[in-house]
This record gives structure tokens, sequence and C-alpha cells, in this order.
């Protein structure tokens, strides 16, 4: 199989590269949001060698690849340069039926105007940021008198590049997010930045424009005089390219737009952004000397789920602000951190209480990515959430651990990432940040440990233990239940026998079970779907309801991991049906025979049926 081929062919024939929003899978599908669905070609896609059909639900297209699936995800992902689960950058005028502007959505859009602008520019204050760190640290611990150096003070200014010319890289992520041409709204917004406007703002004279009184204000280090400056030029642009005759337009079209642009951000936008920057400032001021150790620790302590939500991404940009004006933040990346303090907190309680040995190891490796790198995925999804409890460790943690922080005083000084190696990042407050992580990672691990955990096998040899004990050819009831048929589940994938021939349950039981005797070949980490090979070469696809994968793993919990061995009945997920059903899921579990292995394959005793009833006898 030409995975590459496979990969093109099916990003051309959902509208190309450019039409693709988001691109993510599940089990079997690679499932896209696209911008313009009319652009597919669903009978080209489904005619592809490979691809085992082609669904359109939910928002999402998703082109059915069963084995093929994850070999052609990462082609898409290398050879189109497209962000797993990330939105590609977006241009407004191709998008067919735009959203209009209300009261309920205008937030919403704001936020993400704001967010997906902001986002080119956080590498960078990060990169400059930990370049600052060093030679602080360079200073304080190794070589005072190296601050006079000149290598300092050029290693200084490539540290201060990203914050100094902030308003340009925010220009370009603004303008990309629009569709604009961003080197007008880079220009326009460089031009506040330019000697002959900081002359005459440092003269301290009056100064005009066509007339026009200009405000003496500094922009560098600014957030939203450049955000509104895009935008203009967005708009003007447009203007522009309407009323220009295409002959002219590579001559006017940009003259024009960065004229109007970077005239208006003397005038009126420069002011407005500051104005407003101040506004964004004085209210976490307000909170900081209020009720800073309240708001810090509530904050760490919602960040778990603001981060299964993705929500915390639209904090960046008020980072961002703060960092600007009024210097420091006291309130967003203390809390960042703690809560990735807390998550790796809560999983070393997870390993302490654990009595497997090899999980044990497994929980203290992802805590130190938690505490020591800042990756808190592994801890969110495959231990803290899994388990349930130790979530109350991390937001107890994360609430105590911002708290005492904020009490004693901490301001993060420069961007930096959210981990241990960052603290210098707090400079004169970084005592403070030390007792706040101390505590967060202590009160997390005791409270994990004491309300203690649901234990999951890890055996490598055998899930939980079965009563009765099967053939290798029996194929069993997987739970509780009533059994129809394939053709009765509303779902085209699954009801076309695109994947395989099989049967559906309508689930009555919260454990879902081994099929057979075999081995666990695939196991999604969200526990919506598995796959077995029996001990006869036959492999089998579970796929717990439709569309579950939107769930995350909400709900589901994993009992078995992938290479297990395991027997005909031995449970491998355990589900809160109630709570799924109440999200609106369609529970109707399939069981598919994905390879036959030559094996003839007959199902029987459809209707009302127990789990671990014998549905198919195969060949002895």
């Amino acid at each position: 199989m030409d995975y590459k081929k496979l990969a093109a062919d099916i990003v051309e024939n959902v509208g190309g590269p450019e039409n693709i929003e988001i691109v993510s899978h599940c089990m079997t599908r690679l499932r896209f949001n696209l911008k313009d669905v009319s652009k597919t070609n669903k009978e080209t896609l489904e005619n592809l060698n490979g691809v085992l059909g082609v669904v359109y639900a939910g928002g999402q297209y998703m082109v059915i690849l069963g084995q093929n699936l994850i070999p052609v995800y990462e082609r898409v992902i290398k050879d189109f340069n497209l962000e797993a689960g990330e939105i590609s950058n977006e241009n407004l005028d191709d998008i067919k039926e735009k959203q209009p502007l209300t009261l309920k959505n205008i937030g919403n859009t704001i936020l993400g105007y704001v967010s997906a602008s902001v986002t080119p520019l956080i590498p960078g204050l990060i990169a400059g940021g930990m370049l600052k760190v060093i030679l602080l640290l360079i200073v304080t611990f190794i070589d005072l008198d190296f601050a006079n150096s000149s290598t300092y003070l050029l290693l200084s200014a490539i540290g201060d590049a990203p914050f100094y010319f902030m308003p340009i890289i925010v220009a370009y992520g603004a303008a990309t997010k629009l569709g604009g041409t961003p080197v007008y709204a880079m220009v326009a917004t460089a031009a506040l930045l330019h000697t002959n406007f900081i002359s005459l703002v440092s003269s301290g004279n009056p100064f005009t424009l066509f007339g026009i009184s200009v405000r003496s204000l500094s922009y560098s280090s600014t957030l939203l005089p450049a955000l509104l400056i895009a935008l203009v030029a967005y708009y003007a642009e447009k203007f522009f390219n309407k009323i220009v005759p295409g002959i002219f337009r590579s001559v006017f079209v940009g003259m024009g737009t960065i004229f109007v642009a970077g005239s208006l951000g003397y005038l009126i936008l420069g002011p407005i952004g500051n104005m407003l920057g101040e506004g964004i400032a004085a209210i976490f001021m307000f909170l900081s000397s209020t009720v800073g150790p309240v708001a810090v620790g509530l904050l760490a302590a919602l960040l778990p789920w603001l981060v299964m939500t993705g929500m915390h991404t639209a904090l960046a940009p008020f980072m961002t602000q703060l960092l600007s004006d009024p210097g420091y933040d006291a309130m967003i990346r203390p809390a960042f951190l703690l809560h990735n303090m807390a998550e790796g907190g809560a999983v070393l309680g997870v390993a302490a209480r654990s009595k497997d040995a090899q999980y044990r190891s497994e929980c203290i490796s992802i805590a130190v990515g938690c505490i020591v790198a800042g990756v808190t995925e592994p801890a969110i999804y495959g231990v803290n959430l899994k388990h349930r409890k130790p979530m109350y460790g991390v937001m107890i943690g994360g609430f105590a651990g911002g708290f005492v922080a904020s009490l004693l005083g901490a301001k993060a000084y420069v961007m930096g990432y959210s981990n241990i190696i960052a603290l210098p990042i707090f400079q004169d407050t970084v005592i403070a940040m030390i007792i706040g992580v101390i505590t967060a990672i202590v009160v997390a691990a005791v409270i994990t440990f004491v309300l203690g955990i649901q234990e999951t096998n890890t055996d490598n040899t055998l899930t939980t233990p079965v009563q009765k004990t099967y053939q290798d050819s029996d194929i069993i009831a997987i739970a509780d239940g009533k059994m129809i048929e394939l053709d009765d589940v509303n779902d085209e994938t699954f009801s076309s026998k695109a994947l395989g021939d099989g049967v559906a349950f309508e689930l009555n039981s919260d454990f879902i079970t081994a099929p057979a005797n075999g081995k666990l070949t695939a196991m999604f980490p969200t526990g919506h779907a598995f796959g077995i090979t029996t001990n006869e070469g036959v492999e089998l696809l579970v796929h717990i309801g439709i569309d579950t994968v939107n769930l995350k793993g909400e709900y589901f919990d994993v009992l078995a991991k992938q290479g297990d061995t395991v027997r005909a009945g031995a449970p491998i997920v355990k589900i809160d049906r109630e709570a799924i059903i109440a999200k609106g899921y369609d529970l109707t579990t399939m069981l598919i025979v994905t390879n036959t292995n030559n094996k003839d394959l007959t199902f029987d005793h459809y209707g009302i049926i127990k789990q671990g009833t014998i549905i198919r006898k195969g060949e002895n």
C-alpha cells in the first residue's frame, strides 16, 4: 500500500489542504472538519484503494480506513504540514457560510480572533524569555561583570526582541487569521516602532498628523493596537481591491492599505488599543490586590477542565498583555505552572497507592514529565481522569499551591514554560513560587493517596479471571442486552459493513468484555474501541457507541492495556451508560470481524442475550 499516494488522494478529494480546518482520527476513521463540504468528492474517495467508506455526520467528514488509518494519518499530517487537531490558517473569504455575528457568539468570535493572532507569538516569547533567564542566572551566580560586556548586551537584545517587536508579530498572526496580506498589517504596525515616531514621543513636544494631535505613547511590547491595525488593514485591502483597476492593484492596493491602517494607527487605533490594555491590566491588578490568592487558586483548580475543553488557550493573550502592562503576571502563569505541578503530584499519589510495580513505574515517569517538562496530557488522560478520584487531588492541590504562591507574592516577569525549569522567570519572587510548587505537589499527592484509586489490571498475561472456559473458536456476547443485525445500526459505516460483517448489541450492562480468547492488539486511549486477534488469527473490532470518540475518554474506564493476553469474557472496558446516554450518544456497540483468516463465521442467538453466551461456534 502506497500510503503517501493514498494520503494525497484523500486530501485532494476533501477539497485540498486549504479546505481543512481540523484533521484528527479515531479507531477506524480519518476525521476532517472542513471549511466547505461541497468541495469534497465522495464517489472518488470511496473508489480509492484502501478507503472502506465515507461518512458525513456531526459536522465531520469521515474517511474510513480501518487498518490503514495510522500510516495514512501520519502522511496527511507530515506531507501537508497540518497540525493534528488544531485549526489551520483560515481565509475568511473562502468560507461559504459565515456565522452571523450575534450577542451570543460575539465573545467567542473575539476570543478566537485574539487567540489565533497571538498563537504565532507564544513560541518567540518563550524562547526570548528563557534566553533572558539564562543570562540572569549567569549574571547572578557566575559572573557579575558579564552584564557590562557587549556580548551580554547583544544577547540581551536577542532575548528582548520578541517582546519589543511583539506588535509586528501579533499583526502577522492577526492578518493570517483574517486572510489578509500579512506584510501590510506588519508594516502599518511597525510604523508605531519607527525611530521617527519614537523621537517625536521622546522629545516631549506635541506633534500632529494632518493637523490632528497624536498622543505620545510607547507601543513596544503591546498587543491590542496591533490587533486593531490588522483588522483595519484587512478591510482596507478588501476595499482597495474592489475600487482599484486590476492593472494598478499591485501598486496602489498595498500603498493605500498601509497608508490608511498606519495613519489610523497613530491617530485612533494605537491610543484605543493602549486604553483597552490599561483597562485589562487594571482588572487583573484589582483582582490581585483584593482576592488575588483565591483567584489564582481557583484558576489553578479549574485548569484541568479548561485544558480538556481547550478553553485555556483563551487566556494566552491576557498573559502577554500583563507582561507588557504592568510588566508582570501574578495570576495566569503562576496558575498554569501550579496546575502542572498538581497533575504530577496526583500521579505520584496514584503511584504510591498502586500495588502494581510496573504501573507504579509508569506513573512516576509521567509525574516527572509533568513537573520537569510541563507535559500534562499523559497524566490527565492516562492516569488522573481514568481513575477519577485523583482529579480531586489535582484541583485541591492546584488551589492550595495557587493560594500559597499568590499570598507570598509570586509574579512571572517574562514568558516561560509551565515547569520547574522555568522557575527563574519569577526572579525575586522565585522563593514564593517554589513554596507554591511544593505545596501543590504534596497536597495533590496526599489527597490522591487518601482518596484512593480504582485499581486497573496491568498484568501482561491475563486480564481479570473469568469463570467459564471457552474454546479458541468461540465468539461470545460481549455484554448483557439485545443482539441485533449489523444492518440495523444507525451508522452507515457499520450498517454498510464497510469494516466487515458482525453483530451489534443494545447494551444493558456497564462492562464490555473480550469476545474471544486472544491478544488485545489495539486499545484506543479513550476506551471507546478495542481490537482483539483471536488465537485462531481472526481479527475482531469492538466499537462502543456511535461517535463516542468525542467524549475523549470521559465515562470510560479502560481495564486492560494493548498487548494483554485475554480470555473470552474478561472485562476490557467499564462505561457509565447513564451518563453517556444523557449526553445524547447512541450506545449501540458493534462487534465486527475485520479479518476472518479464512474461517467460516456465522452468528446466531439474536434478541435478548446474556454476556458470555456463545454467539458463534466456529470450526474446532
